[in-house]
């Protein structure tokens, strides 16, 4: 808006610098006051100082409210490039940022403000932000019509009669959005830029020093902040950096969203900027790989390809329900991404992870390097224990650690219980460990029923090699960590109780330890693995068969026991 008497002003240069800012690419200049005349004049200074702008064949509309001409003109220009302006899409991420909020009686708490990103239903569950208070919505209203769902780019009045107005309550500045689009944050990284029609002995075009304290308008909001630069010290008129913001009061930012700055005392726009990472770690802004991370996505925040390769290059693998959630883009644009470089080797689609191709090739051959070395140091084992690996891959990922056991078991391996091993490993004792095991084979059968437990057969690292293997073989049943016995033995008591019972109905601890000849060290222990296992069950001090017993193997017992 230009006054033919006053022409353009420094207030509508820094208009035009805040829709750059913005990316704005339609508009419509009012030139008011046009009986006043003059207004060829001042039509060719508003064309000249549009020049190097997207708004340079911008329609120029004269209006005059004191005798009413060109409002109606002015009226069809803003219709025009209203129906030639790209419709926003409906990503399934709405944000309402809330530029009104009053109370109306008998209706309650009302908000205003322009839908974005997504649609918002009546009695839909929605929260808001940065407070994380839950609401429903009652009712909507677009333009005095009452309506049963909001769209993107509508102007919206939202009724949340359980709200209250206020600090404590609901105010301009804040957003209503959903669960799904997550918390709040107060630390993003962002792109500043600095417009280059700054003049030089403006107040604006100060540097922007690194510590600087300025005011960030996101959506309706005004929130204070510092900065703090990446990796120089200022930024200077028709400069730009990557810089962190640290928000007095937390946003709900995604990838790609634009903000304006202007400095603390609100007198002067001095930047905009578009969100790089709406969630930045707070500790690892320099780190090489979040720099990284931030100068790739720098470059084209509005590709998602871009952005998916970013994320992987710093975070090497993600869940596919998290990424990108925070971004402008489609649950449908993301995948059409992940599918594209798929196809094109980039990155890897396995078990719900995401990861770049390079990092996953990697991943997996330390996996199967691992479980290669520890054939050959421990060849009488099965397989390798699922913890232990895990702990030599240093996987944290649950998700992950799934996703390698499945390509793993696709690829010449196989898991069982709670190992893994090669498909063609078969285990076998060292020469050396033979009379280790036959040694241990005769103690146990020489005390069937009351065998020594690990401690009194050694503690001989060779001797608990023999050992695990004979019971990986299932020739010795692993009752507790402390008590073995022969499988032979192992049925034999097993038979003895089930027998037992089927003739008592019922017997305690004491009976069956006599009935059988052990020790009260052994079967409290082994009637609490026929528990566990579905052979027998506790009632109180005595045991009863269990309905499944007749079923119940040792095999499934011992399974039960290592898991």
């Amino acid at each position: 808006m230009v006054a033919a008497d006053d022409g353009w002003m420094p207030q509508t240069e820094e208009h035009v610098q805040i829709l750059n800012y913005l990316r704005v690419q339609r508009g419509v200049v009012a030139l008011t006051k046009s009986d006043l005349g003059g207004i060829d004049v001042v039509a060719e200074q508003i064309r000249e100082k549009l020049r190097a702008t997207p708004f340079v064949r911008t329609s120029i509309v004269p209006t005059s409210v004191r005798t009413g001409e060109g409002i109606e003109n002015l009226k069809d220009a803003l219709a025009t490039e209203l129906a030639a302006a790209e419709p926003q899409h409906d990503i399934c991420k709405p944000r309402l940022f809330v530029d009104r909020a009053f109370t109306l009686r008998g209706i309650g708490t009302v908000v205003t403000g322009t839908l974005s990103g997504g649609s918002i239903r009546r009695s839909q569950d929605v929260f808001v932000q940065p407070g994380n208070v839950s609401a429903r919505v009652r009712s909507i209203q677009n333009h005095g019509r009452n309506v049963e769902i909001a769209q993107p780019g509508m102007r919206t009045a939202i009724n949340l009669p359980d709200l209250s107005i206020g600090e404590n309550g609901i105010q301009r500045g804040d957003i209503i959005t959903v669960d799904s689009l997550g918390s709040p944050q107060a630390t993003i990284d962002v792109l500043l830029e600095r417009s280059s029609r700054l003049k030089r002995n403006s107040p604006a075009a100060r540097p922007i020093k690194n510590g600087s304290s300025v005011q960030v308008h996101f959506g309706t909001g005004r929130i204070a902040a510092k900065i703090t630069l990446l990796d120089q010290p200022a930024v200077g008129a028709g400069q730009s950096a990557i810089a962190r913001l640290r928000l007095d009061s937390p946003i709900v930012a995604l990838v790609g969203d634009r903000f304006v700055i202007r400095d603390s005392s609100e007198q002067n726009t001095i930047a905009g900027g578009t969100v790089l990472d709406p969630d930045a770690d707070r500790a690892n802004f320099r780190s090489p790989a979040q720099i990284q991370f931030l100068r790739g996505r720098a470059t084209a925040t509005h590709d998602v390809d871009v952005c998916v390769r970013s994320q992987l290059q710093r975070d090497r693998y993600t869940d596919s329900k998290t990424l990108l959630v925070k971004s402008n883009f489609s649950a449908d644009e993301i995948s059409e991404a992940l599918s594209r470089l798929s196809h094109d080797g980039e990155i890897m689609l396995a078990g719900g992870i995401i990861s770049s191709a390079s990092y996953w090739h990697t991943l997996i051959n330390s996996a199967a390097t691992s479980i290669d070395r520890a054939h050959e140091e421990n060849p009488e084992r099965r397989g390798v224990d699922l913890s232990e690996f895990r702990t030599d891959l240093e996987i944290e990922s649950d998700k992950l650690f799934s996703a390698v056991i499945l390509e793993l078991t696709r690829n010449g391996f196989v898991r069982f219980e709670n190992q893994i091993a090669r498909v063609s490993h078969q285990p076998s004792l060292p020469l050396e460990l033979l009379s280790v095991a036959e040694n241990i084979r005769a103690a146990l059968s020489a005390k069937r029923f009351d065998p020594p437990d690990r401690k009194g057969l050694s503690e001989d690292r060779n001797l608990q090699q023999a050992l695990r293997f004979l019971i990986d073989k299932g020739e010795i049943v692993e009752i507790t960590r402390e008590i073995v016995v022969l499988r032979e033995a192992a049925e034999q008591m097993q038979k003895t109780i089930t027998e037992f019972l089927s003739e008592h109905r019922s017997a305690t601890a004491s009976q069956l330890r006599q009935k059988i000849g052990t020790t009260r060290r052994v079967i409290i222990p082994f009637l609490e693995y026929l528990d566990r296992t579905g052979v027998t069950r506790r009632i109180g001090d005595e045991r009863v068969l269990a309905k499944k017993s007749a079923a119940a193997k040792l095999t499934d017992a011992a399974h039960a026991q290592r898991t």
